[in-house]
Formats: C-alpha cells, structure tokens, sequence
C-alpha cells in the first residue's frame, strides 16, 4: 500500500527531481499536515518597510485618493488663477507639475514592491494549494483502494452466507 502511494506521487509530481527532494515530498505528503496560513506567514516576515509599502499602496490605489487629489488639483488651479493676487504658481503650473512628477516617481516604485510582494504571497499560496490537492488525491485512492477491499470482502460475504442458505436447503 505504501509503495502504491509513493508510485502517485511520483507519477503525480511528474518532475524532473533529485531522489533526495523527491522523497523528501513523499514524506511530506504521505505522513504530515502539510496546509499552511500563507497569509499569517507573510504578515510575520514583513519588514517596518513593507508594512509602510502596503499601507501606501492601499491609499493610493484607492477612490478616496483619486478623489482628495482632484479635489487637490482643482483647488491648487483655483487658488493660482483665481484668488491669489501674486501666484506662487501661475498657469501653466509648472510647480504642481513638479509635484506630480515627484509624486509618480515615489508612487510607481512603492506600488510595484507591494505588487511583488503580493505576487511572492500568490506563488506561496498556489504551492501550497498545489500539495494540498495532491495529498487530497492520495487520500481519495487511499479510500478506493479500502472501499475496494470492503466491496470484495462484502462479496465474499454474500457467496459464503448463500452457499450457506443453499446447503440448508
């Protein structure tokens, strides 16, 4: 029965593998709980800096930013057209400009290190995902092979209790 199992596994991995890490897997998937909390493991890994990432991610990639930063806009062009005599900035701003592109250039690099991170995390989650499948098939041809068993021991049964009612008749 054990040598069937690692024969699934083997045929399930399908991987070009060393002995050592293959045997490795099959202990793995054969004899210990292997579902982890991925996202529980993340969370304790993560630096004061990829906290502070995320954090800037989720607020700038959201409607209230969109929103406050138009509403930031519209005002800053209010404000130097309109209502300031002497403008620190007048058209064609080139100061809120130089704000936008600063803001950009800080806001592209946090946001992709937030998506890395997050695309590290999925990768986690999907092997994982990965050897829960495989142990559940394990499992499966585990219970057919023993429903299996049962059925032709339920059989054998069945003859022996009717050979039994045929001889006493």
């Amino acid at each position: 029965m054990e040598n069937r199992k690692k024969e699934i596994v083997k045929m399930l991995l399908n991987q070009n593998l060393e002995e050592k890490d293959e045997e490795e897997i099959i202990d793995l998937l054969l004899n210990n709980p292997i579902s982890i909390d991925v996202d529980k493991e993340n969370d304790a890994k993560m630096t004061f800096g990829d906290k502070v990432a995320d954090k800037l991610s989720e607020v700038a990639g959201s409607w209230t930013f969109i929103i406050g930063f138009c509403l930031f806009l519209l005002f800053w062009i209010i404000l130097n057209t309109y209502l300031l005599t002497k403008s620190p900035d007048p058209y064609p701003f080139i100061l809120l400009n130089l704000l936008l592109s600063c803001l950009a250039a800080l806001q592209a690099p946090i946001i992709m290190m937030s998506q890395n991170r997050q695309a590290k995390k999925d990768t986690i989650r999907n092997k994982n995902d990965y050897r829960t499948d495989l142990k559940s098939e394990l499992i499966l041809e585990q219970l057919y092979d023993h429903l299996e068993l049962v059925l032709k021991n339920q059989n054998k049964i069945l003859s022996y209790l009717k050979e039994k009612e045929d001889k006493n008749k």
